[in-house]
């Protein structure tokens, strides 16, 4: 409903709430009781001298009767429905329902920012307990301890006739592990309460090597122009966040195989193209004369203010992500175990064809995007020996896609997963009620 037509009901809202009668207010105002109801039901526009004596009457400022809730408040509830899977919410009544109820309104968009918040912490602590070896570790003492508690007592329990050394011994078991069962928990509690932040903390080669790229955000003008070994030497070198060898290694073959796809991709001919005709690769691919996974990694490592937004995930063989760069609101979890439905994963069965197709990620954010995937296929150089593929699967935006494209619902990964009934499903879900 456009703005000027909930004036009269943010008029009607004010003069209930300080308890006053349509025809007290109208007297007040001196105009008609019918006239005033007329504008009470947004039948008559209001303006001028008489909005400012309603405005004066009713004790709120002109601009909470002309202009209503703030933009901003609007905006969040608008926000509160992305990603709400089979919504029943009204959005094109989202203005008059913060215009009318600006204290739900803000309840609802609270409660939209706390489950917002909450899903973020879930992902966090799930990335921690799949990657994080302290927390592996801590939690394989506390269930190895209840394990040994458990067998003891049911030795102690299911025997009636025990000899009285063996007995004090179980005893003498179940006090040990008590012990170190109180140790552990208090360790795994004194661990959690500090929150270590994942994406701060780096504990492995892979989580060293991206953050390396992020904080480059994927781009190196140095090795446009000019790539030899040297200069790569020298950019890790100067790289604080790439602390071991295994790190370093990495991102070395990133940075070599940047300068490969540079020299097939100068910076100004691809930036042409795309000044021309977008990013779309099918369209790139067109005026170019290169493979679809080099135009994916070109485009991933370009300047944000020549492409826009773009993500790029590469798996290996086994399905593990070797690189990822995220498309915003898309999730993508830190190394192995991502959603089976992404098409980064059927194309491994059809390493000689190409997909494209819009994902709609369910929960948080529930962004939608263009994915284009391919795999690049590196053919073996003896007899016996496999190919290698390595699926690629670039992400864009959501206008990209044609309106035929078929659209898939992904998720994360299974375990923070709300789609249901999901037959690739390889673990159940926090967020899924199984009551």
């Amino acid at each position: 409903m456009p703005t000027h037509m909930m004036v009269g009901s943010r008029i009607r809202e004010r003069r209930m709430l300080k308890g006053m009668r349509q025809m007290e207010l109208a007297q007040l105002a001196d105009i008609s009781p019918s006239y005033l109801n007329l504008i009470e039901h947004n039948r008559r526009r209001i303006g001028g001298k008489t909005l400012l004596k309603l405005a004066e009457l009713l004790e709120v400022e002109t601009t909470f009767l002309s202009e209503g809730a703030e933009v901003e408040l609007i905006a969040q509830l608008r926000d509160a429905v992305v990603g709400q899977e089979n919504t029943q919410a009204e959005l094109e009544r989202a203005e008059e329902f913060a215009g009318r109820f600006p204290g739900w309104a803000r309840l609802v968009v609270d409660l939209s920012q706390s489950r917002s918040n909450l899903e973020k912490v879930v992902e966090t602590l799930n990335d921690r307990m799949t990657h994080d070896p302290q927390l592996s570790a801590s939690l394989y003492g506390v269930l190895s301890a209840v394990t040994a508690i458990h067998s003891a007592s049911s030795i102690l329990v299911e025997t009636k006739e025990l000899e009285p050394e063996w007995r004090n011994r179980f005893h003498r078991n179940i006090n040990e592990d008590s012990q170190r069962l109180t140790e552990g928990a208090e360790t795994l509690v004194r661990y959690l309460e500090g929150g270590p932040d994942i994406e701060a903390e780096i504990r492995s080669p892979q989580y060293e090597m991206h953050a390396f790229l992020e904080a480059n955000n994927y781009h190196f003008p140095q090795l446009e122009s000019s790539g030899d070994n040297r200069l790569i030497e020298s950019i890790l070198q100067k790289a604080p966040l790439l602390t071991t060898q295994s790190a370093q290694g990495l991102a070395r073959g990133v940075l070599t195989q940047y300068v490969t796809d540079a020299r097939l991709l100068p910076l100004e001919v691809i930036g042409d193209v795309i000044k021309q005709h977008g990013v779309n690769p099918e369209v790139i691919i067109k005026y170019l004369n290169a493979d679809l996974s080099a135009v994916f990694r070109r485009l991933a490592c370009l300047p944000a203010d020549i492409t826009g937004p773009v993500g790029l995930i590469i798996s290996d063989p086994s399905g593990a992500l070797v690189f990822r760069k995220p498309y915003p609101g898309f999730a993508v979890p830190n190394g192995g175990g991502a959603c089976a439905l992404w098409p980064l994963f059927q194309i491994l069965s059809q390493p000689y064809t190409t997909l494209k197709m819009k994902l709609h990620q369910t929960g948080r954010g529930g962004e939608s995007v263009a994915a284009f995937t391919v795999a690049e296929v590196s053919m073996p150089r003896d007899f016996n020996a496999p190919a290698y593929i390595r699926p690629h699967m670039l992400l864009l935006p959501e206008q990209v896609a044609d309106r035929n494209w078929a659209v898939r619902n992904v998720g994360r990964d299974c375990r923070i997963c709300s789609l249901q009934d999901c037959n690739a499903r390889r673990e159940s879900s926090v967020f899924i009620d199984r009551s």
